[in-house]
């Protein structure tokens, strides 16, 4: 007689074994899919984040800039610059490179003198972006830090000028400064690459430095920027020195400031330049840059509204709507309008297969009132 009980010992079967692996595998697919969503949902979200940040950085560094345009300039904002073959030009730097799509930009003439104005527009000078050009923007405005005007500026020849601190201070300082700073300061003072405005009586002179040795400053032939030019050409200190020989003013350091698109690199980046020195990058993932001007002419008391090339011959351009600014200057801009400045999220090459590939729009406009004010308000 067998001693084995007969009690029956219960498993699972093949086919329960199945069910309950593919059950398995379908509620821990599904978990890892949660998973994954919720990490593109937070990258996205920082994505996000982090263009709102760099976006707000750089829109209120330009509109800054623009709301500046013309500040401690002349009456109307337009400086002669020396006349010969050869003008002035900007976006250029002290190596040697030009950056304005791969050239420089020359000043705009008028009745056939090259002119510094508080805004100089730059309808379609920037690189082509996906078949559209962009635009650059320069805007100038004098050195509200370096107190260089409290200084004498002497031309003691053609090529140099020396600055001395006169007996009583007639300028105003800065905030919180008791002293002017050293025409050589290591932090804020004279190097080459700079721009100087000089009045000398009724003469203004823009000149670039070339260099820099204590109080003496050089601006010698064949700067970069090409305002230092010969004594046969107005409006230059070698035809200054030449006509009236040495004679005593001031002197400012001016910011030429021009934005651009650098397409040269990826991601494309948008550049801040001043003067002539080397540009920075002012934030990166800038896709497009467009402007729009409106101007209002003081002669026929009329304005033109949103013109894309201030001054330009209608049959030049096609976007300049009626009436149209034929025949104004950049000194008559009343408002600048960011029409496009768009920021493009990390590349669609992004962490997780391009997720959270996003664009930012912004559109705002800017008073100039250091170029020309105009009360559009009743009067009673």
């Amino acid at each position: 007689m067998s001693n084995r009980s007969k009690k029956r010992e219960w498993g699972f079967s093949l086919v329960e074994m199945v069910v309950a692996t593919a059950l398995g595998t379908t509620v821990l697919g599904a978990a890892v899919s949660i998973y994954i969503q919720g990490v593109n949902a937070t990258w996205t979200v920082t994505q996000r984040a982090e263009m709102q940040q760099d976006f707000r950085a750089a829109s209120n560094i330009l509109k800054n800039d623009l709301s500046l345009a013309g500040a401690g300039l002349t009456q109307g904002a337009a400086i002669a610059l020396p006349t010969s073959s050869t003008v002035p030009r900007y976006g250029c730097d002290q190596t040697l490179a030009c950056y304005i799509n791969g050239a420089s930009v020359n000043y705009p003439l008028n009745g056939g003198t090259p002119f510094l104005y508080g805004l100089l527009p730059g309808y379609g000078l920037g690189p082509t972006v996906n078949t559209m050009s962009t635009d650059i923007v320069t805007v100038i405005y004098t050195d509200p830090i370096f107190a260089l005007n409290c200084y004498t500026a002497t031309l003691t020849n053609a090529t140099t000028v020396t600055f001395a601190l006169p007996g009583t201070l007639t300028c105003t300082l800065p905030i919180n400064l008791a002293t002017p700073q050293a025409v050589n300061d290591a932090g804020v003072g004279l190097t080459a690459g700079d721009l100087i405005l000089f009045t000398f009586g009724s003469t203004q002179i823009v000149a670039e430095v070339t260099n820099v040795s204590s109080d003496t400053v050089t601006f010698a032939s064949g700067d970069i920027l090409k305002m230092n030019q010969a004594t046969t050409a107005p409006n230059s200190l070698a035809y200054t020195y030449t006509k009236s020989g040495s004679v005593t003013g001031t002197g400012q350091r001016i910011l030429v400031i021009t934005y651009y698109l650098d397409t040269t690199v990826t991601p494309s980046r948008m550049m801040r330049q001043i003067s002539g020195h080397s540009p920075m990058p002012v934030a990166e993932n800038i896709v497009y840059l467009n402007f729009t001007y409106d101007l209002f002419n003081t002669t026929t008391n009329t304005p033109a509204l949103s013109q894309c090339s201030p001054g330009a011959a209608s049959t030049a351009v096609s976007c300049n709507p009626s009436p149209g600014s034929v025949g104004m200057l950049p000194n008559q801009i009343t408002k600048i309008n960011i029409a496009h400045m768009d920021i493009d999220s990390t590349v669609k090459s992004g962490m997780y297969g391009g997720n959270g590939y996003q664009r930012m729009d912004l559109q705002t406009s800017v008073s100039a009132r250091n170029l020309t004010y105009v009360n559009n308000y009743p009067q009673n």
